[in-house]
């Protein structure tokens, strides 16, 4: 098992990391944000998020000279250790363009292909998540826990949409099948702060399709780390940069992943 204090500085630096970010966002608001789309009309960047993610890139760089950075915005630094920092800036970056007030900075570090620390920081109501392998999770420095639910059709849900239009129709044709079998269904559209959310009680289950190793990495610790499971369509280990991630609290696991594999062709 790791030690956890073996990574403490890490999660120092990394909380700097993140706190420097959410204060780029907070500035922002009400500002020109410069938006711009990326692979079509609904796949915003804004100033905010390459300012985000060049303050982080700084902090990092200058800790961890050494250690590999990949960012949503940037791609892949090179590094010479074995230690790789995988980095969302502003993931919702949708939502806050529109003033909706769910966003937040993912930062996850992996050392030798496994994620060792996470921090998910929700900008808009400065709420601090934060895992350690071996450590647990932890909101505002408080132990998180997730969710006893055990039955599917008492538990509440999250999902969201890729960008790509014949994705997005594959995702709504699930949320279809699995409305009548959920309690509730959201989708927020910050798939980082949904897994940071499944990770304190707040949701019982998620999936999604498609998502990049930045929107996930930093949240599928914090939800293991909070007595979760995060498994890919056929229940095996995920691996950043699967098709489909599902999590859950563990006890619905079995469940939703019969009931996501049920759905018609």
């Amino acid at each position: 098992m790791t030690n956890p204090a073996l990574h403490n500085q890490d999660l120092e630096v990394a909380v700097e990391a993140a706190q420097a970010a959410a204060s780029i966002h907070r500035a922002g608001h009400n500002q020109d944000l410069a938006v711009k789309t990326k692979s079509n009309a609904i796949d915003l960047v804004t100033r905010v998020d390459t300012e985000s993610e060049q303050a982080i890139r700084e902090i990092l760089g200058n800790r961890f000279p050494e250690d590999t950075i990949l960012g949503e915005e940037q791609g892949q630094r090179q590094g010479s250790s074995s230690r790789r920092w995988i980095v969302d800036p502003l993931d919702g970056t949708l939502n806050y363009a529109h003033g909706f007030p769910w966003y937040c900075v993912s930062i996850a570090l992996e050392v030798e292909g496994r994620t060792e620390v996470a921090v998910v920081l929700d900008s808009a109501h400065n709420d601090l998540f934060t895992a350690q392998r071996g450590g647990g999770s932890q909101l505002n420095g408080e132990p998180l826990q997730v969710s006893n639910c055990s039955v599917l059709s008492k538990a509440m849900l999250a999902t969201g949409f890729p960008y790509k239009r014949e994705w997005m129709m594959e995702n709504v044709a699930t949320f279809a099948h699995m409305m009548p079998r959920a309690r509730a269904i959201r989708r927020p559209g910050a798939a980082a702060l949904d897994l940071a959310c499944l990770a304190a009680g707040r949701l019982d289950g998620f999936w999604e399709i498609y998502l990049k190793p930045w929107d996930v990495a930093a949240g599928v610790l914090l939800v293991e780390e909070a007595g979760g499971i995060v498994s890919d369509e056929v229940g095996a280990p995920y691996l950043l940069g699967g098709k489909t991630i599902i999590a859950s609290n563990g006890p619905l696991q079995a469940a939703l992943l019969k009931a996501l594999a049920e759905q018609p062709n």
